[in-house]
C-alpha cells in the first residue's frame, strides 16, 4: 500500500478525548512535537493522563500548570520529574519493569500510544528506534500516533509498527537526548576488578548505565563468548562487541544477538545501532521476565544500589527515605540471575558517599524503600571486597558485610550488629 504522506502534529489532538490514557515510551522514546501539540491544546481537553517513565524533557503538564486538564502519571522518576513528585503535581506508580504493560493494559482505558519512531522503510515500517519498553507490547493491541524523527536509529527485533497500524504520523527533525558515560574513579576501577574476575566465559550479562557498570564492561577485554541480555543498551557494549569479546554464541534465547529494550547514551551509540542486526530490541516483559532470564546457564545481573543494610535489604529507590527513582528491572533480573543455572547476581556500590556517608548500614533508613529482597541478594560489592550472602544465616550476612564497609565504619557496624544480635 502506498505510504500515507505525514500531517501537521496538531492532528493527533482530534484522537484524545475526555479522559483519555496517553502512553508514551520512556527517555528517547518520548515524541516530543506531540506531546507540544497536546499539551498546547490543553484548553480543549478534560482529564487527560500521559503515563511515561522517566521523561527526560520537562513539560507544563509535568510542572502541574495544566491543571487536571492534562496530568502527568510517572513510573520511574528522572531529574526532570523527581522534585515535582516532591511538589505534588506529578503521580508516581511503583512497579517492576518486567509488569509495565500489564499494568498499564489494567489501569488504562483504550489508550492511545505516542511514539517517537525512525522514518518508514520502503515497506511502511516504522521502528521504535531506541526503544520497545512497554509500548512495543502495544502494537496491535491499541492506537497509536507517531512522529518519525529523521535521527532516530532504525532497529531491529519485536518493536516494528506498519503504516496501516497507525492513526496518523508527522515528521520532525530533533537530535536525540544523549547521556555521556560518567567518569571512572578508583573505586569504580576496583569494583568491576572483583566482578569481572568472578564473571566466566560465555556467560551472558545484564548491566546498567552509570559509572561502574561502565567500568565492569572495560574489564571484561579479556573474556570470550559473552552474551548480552539488557534492559539498557549503553555505550559500554560497543567495544566489546567490536573486539569480539561479546559474540552471544552460546545464549539459549537469542543467541548470536545483543538483546535489550531500550537504549541510552550518546549519538555514537546511536548511529552504531542504526540497521545493525546484531541487535534487537524487545518488549520488556520479554526481556525481563524472570523466568525468561532463568532460562539461561549462567547468567549474571549487575545492578547498583544506595544503601545495603546488615540483614542483606537493597535500597535502590531512595535516598534518606524520600523517593529519588523506582525500581526499574533489578529484582527483575535479581530473581531470574538466582533462578539460573550457574547465575550471579551483584549489587554494587561505593562504601561511602561522596560526602563519607556509609553506605553499608545497621538498618535502613526510616522510609527507604526495600527494592530488592534480602532473600534475592547474591553478592555484594563495594571496593573493599565481595559479600557472598545467598544462602548465608544472618549472622555471616552482617560479619561479610561489615567486611567490605569503609573501615572507619567497622567498628561502629560492629557494635551496632551486636546490639541487634546479628553478631
Amino acid at each position: 500500500m502506498p505510504i500515507p504522506p505525514p500531517v501537521a502534529p496538531e492532528a493527533v489532538v482530534e484522537h484524545v478525548g475526555p479522559g483519555a490514557d496517553v502512553i508514551v515510551p520512556l527517555s528517547n522514546g518520548e515524541p516530543v512535537a506531540l506531546l507540544d501539540a497536546l499539551e498546547a491544546a490543553a484548553e480543549r481537553l478534560e482529564r487527560v493522563r500521559i503515563h511515561q517513565m522517566h521523561a527526560l524533557h520537562d513539560r507544563p503538564s509535568i510542572r502541574g500548570e495544566l491543571g487536571d486538564r492534562v496530568r502527568h502519571v510517572s513510573y520511574f522518576l528522572s531529574p526532570v520529574t523527581r522534585p515535582w513528585f516532591h511538589r505534588g503535581t506529578v503521580e508516581l506508580v511503583p512497579n517492576h519493569f518486567s509488569e509495565m504493560r500489564e499494568i498499564l493494559r489494567r489501569r488504562t482505558t483504550d489508550p492511545l500510544l505516542l511514539a517517537a519512531v525512525s522514518p518508514p522503510d520502503r515497506h511502511g515500517y516504522f521502528s521504535l528506534g531506541t526503544n520497545a519498553d512497554y509500548a512495543a507490547s502495544f502494537i496491535g493491541r491499541a492506537r497509536f500516533f507517531v512522529e518519525a524523527n529523521s535521527r532516530m536509529p532504525r532497529t531491529f527485533g519485536r518493536n516494528q509498527i506498519h503504516v496501516s497500524q497507525v492513526l496518523g504520523w508527522c515528521e520532525v527533525d530533533r537530535p536525540l537526548v544523549e547521556v555521556p558515560p560518567p567518569p571512572i574513579d578508583d573505586a569504580d576501577r576496583r569494583i568491576a576488578a572483583l566482578v569481572a574476575e568472578r564473571i566466566p566465559d560465555g556467560a551472558t550479562l545484564q548491566t546498567g548505565i552509570g559509572a561502574i557498570p561502565n567500568a565492569i564492561l572495560s574489564a571484561l577485554g579479556d573474556h570470550r563468548d559473552l552474551g548480552i541480555h539488557t534492559e539498557l543498551l549503553s555505550d559500554g557494549v560497543i567495544e566489546l562487541i567490536e573486539s569480539g569479546v561479546v559474540t552471544g554464541v552460546r545464549k539459549r534465547n537469542n543467541r548470536n544477538k545483543v538483546v535489550g529494550t531500550f537504549a541510552l547514551g550518546t549519538a555514537a551509540l546511536y548511529e552504531y545501532l542504526h540497521e545493525n542486526a546484531a541487535f534487537e530490541l524487545w518488549p520488556v516483559r520479554y526481556v525481563n521476565d524472570p523466568r525468561l532470564i532463568a532460562q539461561e546457564p549462567g547468567f549474571v545481573s549487575i545492578n547498583a544500589t544506595v544503601a545495603v543494610d546488615l540483614l542483606g535489604q537493597c535500597a535502590s529507590e531512595t535516598i534518606a527515605g524520600r523517593y529519588y527513582s523506582s525500581s526499574g528491572g533489578q529484582a527483575d533480573f535479581a530473581r531470574g540471575a538466582m533462578a539460573s543455572d550457574g547465575g550471579q547476581g551483584f549489587i554494587v556500590l561505593h562504601s561511602r558517599t561522596g560526602d563519607g556517608v556509609g553506605k553499608i548500614v545497621s538498618q535502613l533508613a526510616p522510609g527507604d524503600v526495600v527494592t530488592t529482597a534480602k532473600n534475592t541478594v547474591d553478592k555484594v560489592v563495594t571496593e573493599w571486597g565481595v559479600a557472598e550472602l545467598w544462602g548465608r544465616s544472618i549472622r555471616e550476612r552482617a560479619r561479610a558485610l561489615v567486611g567490605i564497609a569503609h573501615p572507619d565504619d567497622r567498628p561502629r557496624l560492629r557494635a551496632d550488629a551486636e546490639r541487634l544480635g546479628y553478631w
